[in-house]
């Protein structure tokens, strides 16, 4: 239990950083947001406050009627003004596969919003149910990775202090959407190496960590079922408020009902015209016949 404790204890020290920051300064403006970020010059925010003075509007209409300014300009600002993290498409990591941290405003991102929201409401909000949830599915290339990592983002997003935990030992992806270390991760742990330093903050997105994978074992079915995965989830949930965790394909084995026995729900991630009816509800029966509450499932396109 020694390297559960050392992993919650690092993980404490992370959230309390957050959480003990001084209060916010006032919003700054949208003039002084543009012109720091460089996607306006002085001389651009000079000339849209003296046609803003002459001819009156918001500052973001005027630097659109002027041309110097595109909408995803104004949503930038805006999302900056209101403390709503998201990533620059000209950032260097994490991946633009994350559409929640670049592209926040698009269709996409609406639809995991929503999603989001449904799991907020059915998984979060009773306050019996812990806030640990398996992402799972049937088969390779079924999205699983996207959606986990995407929903990690929006709760993150929210002010929720949120870890995003890779269970796929098979074929681990978050470590190379995030663009972090994989040398120490969950496999690490539970052989009996490694501790708090395998969990990545994530710069830009404050209150976001992920736990990768670690090395690929040979033996991943053994490592998921120890008890050891559970004490882990369980010690972790002390000191976040939500955490994600992305499991591997069912078609591979086992490892997806041990990941979703330890996490306490699942939620099962198809593909459209791909995934078989007939495999997603004998996955869904399985994980009932062992207690796990199955959320619902989501159709990815």
């Amino acid at each position: 239990m020694k390297r559960v404790a050392t992993l919650a204890n690092a993980a404490e020290r992370s959230a309390v950083e957050v959480s003990g920051a001084s209060p916010p300064s006032p919003s700054p403006t949208i003039g002084r947001i543009l012109e720091d970020s460089g996607r306006l010059s002085g001389a651009d925010v000079e000339r849209i406050l003296a046609d803003q003075a002459a001819r009156g509007g918001e500052f973001g209409a005027v630097g659109l009627r002027l041309g110097l300014l595109a909408p995803q300009d104004i949503q930038f600002a805006l999302a900056r003004q209101y403390r709503y993290e998201y990533l620059s498409d000209t950032a260097q990591a994490p991946a633009p596969e994350l559409v929640s941290a670049f592209q926040p405003f698009s269709p996409v991102a609406e639809a995991l919003r929503h999603l989001r929201s449904q799991l907020t409401l059915r998984w979060l909000r009773p306050a019996a149910t812990p806030p640990c949830l398996a992402i799972t599915g049937i088969g390779r290339g079924d999205g699983r990775s996207f959606i986990a990592a995407n929903l990690a983002v929006m709760f993150a997003q929210t002010g929720l202090q949120t870890l995003l935990v890779d269970a796929d030992l098979r074929a681990p992806a978050l470590h190379r959407l995030f663009r972090v270390d994989n040398r120490l991760g969950l496999s690490s742990l539970l052989a009996g190496r490694g501790a708090g330093e395998a969990v990545v903050r994530i710069a830009g997105l404050s209150a976001l960590c992920v736990l990768p994978s670690g090395p690929v074992p040979p033996n991943p079915q053994e490592l998921l079922s120890q008890p050891l995965l559970a004490d882990q989830f369980r010690a972790l949930e002390q000191h976040f408020q939500v955490l994600i965790v992305d499991s591997s394909a069912a078609a591979s084995g086992a490892d997806a009902e041990f990941v979703a026995s330890a996490a306490g729900a699942a939620l099962i991630v198809t593909r459209q015209d791909i995934t078989p009816l007939a495999d997603v509800q004998a996955f869904h029966g399985a994980l009932q016949a062992i207690g796990i509450p199955v959320l619902g499932a989501v159709v990815n396109q």
